[in-house]
């Protein structure tokens, strides 16, 4: 049975599939359906992954339909002219197809589902009039035959082949009942089809009335500009051809690998007012192991060793050089925390306005070859990482080894025998650093990269729940999920094992 629904914009057409598929809340009455389900959106959902995937859609292999289907949505030339036909990767909401062929795909995986009752809301709006007709007859008329069709459509000669016609207005149906029944009946049907009749017509007395010399001229005009365009698409093609003979449009995201060079660090250190802090903090840490010490030295030397032993200064001296020495390493330490404090929010806010201009500034390209959760998982995680921990890291590095030196000038002063066992024990822990050091860095890498895949399937997830949910495919979107999040959840997992085994 076909079902035919029309009326004009915003009569509630959509709103009717909508309360057919449940996305609709229901106020009263009850919505049942006999049967499996699919959608057609009016505006197409592709996820990006190969062709055959979006087609498929979770369904195994039977190719017999699987060519069926392709020769019906008139898929096969396309198909032909990209260099890697169905397995070619479709970009993020299929950027790198026409509005066209998302919508050819969009029926071709409906029709590939072998469903009991399909819902189309107007797919053929998207694409010219003789592919539009060519869809109807070989997918409505064809392949759907059989089937429970319920489509949306503006096109009036879509409209005969149907067995019901329901006619929408201000959110009701006001009519219903077969195409020449209604049509006899006048009303708010006949205003639709004279609409329909009258926008032909103008548009013929357009095409008609664009040169002097009347049918001849404009038909001459007409043949001229298809021409051009059939010129322009194949140039385009050949294009895009050339262009995909070397490599999919979207590549898999790259990791680096090897440790990280010294001098990235130095950059990093004199991105911010060119490096003219950093001095001052390594000056504010090492007046503090100074002062630290100093203080350290003054309560061994100034406390007696024993009741019987005389005291080399007065109690109140005692005190008050003590406190002096400790007020004078608090103000090290909080000038050394200010400094990095103030060269880690410029650099990042440097590197992050970096980044930003370098988004909006790239070109269309980039755009198409990389997914959003790449970059998201660029401006998010890794932007973070230099907001909050890098400059931090850097600086506690370089005040423990400036401790560490203070410790051996004052163990060398004092119990030099204790190097016996010192040296060679900082030669194991260098080479258990270094050990640890290049697991933890490409686990660190593999985090970033098993991050991003989790944040597009989410969006696309969410951009395409009608779809998932009117498909029933809400369980595999599910294990893809959680797939991704434990492969995400692996490598984070291991970080920390690594950190708690040194």
């Amino acid at each position: 049975m076909r079902v035919a629904i029309c009326g004009t914009v915003g009569s509630g057409k959509s709103s009717l599939l909508s309360c057919i598929l449940g996305e609709m809340l229901k106020v009263s009455g009850i919505v049942r359906l006999s049967g499996t389900k699919a959608y057609i959106a009016q505006s197409p959902w592709i996820q990006s992954g190969k062709i055959e995937e979006n087609i498929m859609f979770g369904k195994g292999m039977d190719r017999q339909r699987y060519d069926r289907v392709l020769e019906a949505c008139a898929l096969k030339k396309d198909l032909e002219i990209l260099s890697f036909g169905d397995q070619t990767i479709i970009g993020e909401r299929g950027i790198n197809l026409s509005g066209g062929q998302k919508q050819r795909i969009q029926i071709a995986r409906a029709l590939y589902q072998d469903a009991d009752i399909y819902l189309f809301d107007d797919p053929f709006s998207a694409v010219d009039a003789h592919t539009g007709t060519h869809l109807f007859n070989e997918c409505i008329l064809g392949l759907l035959d059989s089937k429970t069709v319920i489509y949306v459509t503006h096109q009036v000669e879509f409209l005969p082949a149907a067995d019901l016609i329901l006619v929408m207005k201000d959110g009701k149906i006001k009519q219903a009942g077969k195409y020449n029944d209604i049509l006899k009946s006048g009303s708010d049907f006949m205003e639709l089809v004279g609409a329909h009749e009258e926008a032909l017509s103008a548009l013929d007395s357009i095409d008609v009335e664009a040169t002097p010399s009347g049918e001849g001229r404009s038909s001459g005009n007409s043949k001229s500009v298809l021409q051009k365009q059939e010129s322009r698409n194949d140039r385009k093609d050949k294009a895009d051809n050339s262009g995909e003979t070397q490599a999919q449009l979207v590549q898999e995201e790259e990791r680096e690998k090897g440790s990280v060079g010294i001098s990235v660090y130095w950059k990093y250190i004199r991105t911010a007012y060119r490096g003219l802090l950093a001095p001052f903090a390594l000056l504010a840490q090492i007046l503090f192991q100074i002062l630290q010490i100093g203080s350290n030295y003054w309560m061994a030397w100034a406390t007696p060793v024993s009741k019987d032993a005389p005291a080399h200064v007065r109690g109140t001296t005692l005190i008050l050089v003590y406190v002096a020495l400790s007020i004078g390493s608090s103000f090290c330490i909080f000038g050394r925390a200010l400094v990095v404090a103030a060269v880690g929010y410029k650099t990042a806010n440097i590197l992050f306005n970096k980044m930003h201009l370098s988004i909006f500034r790239a070109p269309m390209s980039f755009f198409d070859s990389t997914p959003s959760g790449r970059i998201l998982n660029r401006a998010s995680t890794d932007q973070s990482t230099v907001d909050l921990n890098v400059a931090s890291i850097i600086g506690l590095f370089a005040f423990n080894i400036i401790q560490l030196l203070g410790i051996i000038a004052v163990m060398s002063q004092i119990a030099w025998q204790v190097f016996i066992i010192f040296i060679p024990m900082i030669a194991i822990c260098i080479w258990l650093q270094r050990y640890y050091i290049a697991a933890a860095r490409e686990l660190a890498r593999l985090c970033g990269i098993c991050k991003a895949p989790v944040i597009q399937h989410f969006s696309e997830t969410i951009s395409g729940s009608t779809t998932i949910r009117s498909f029933d495919q809400e369980p595999r979107f599910h294990d893809i999920s959680m797939k991704l999040i434990d492969g995400y959840s692996r490598p984070k997992f291991y970080t920390a094992a690594a950190m708690e085994w040194l």
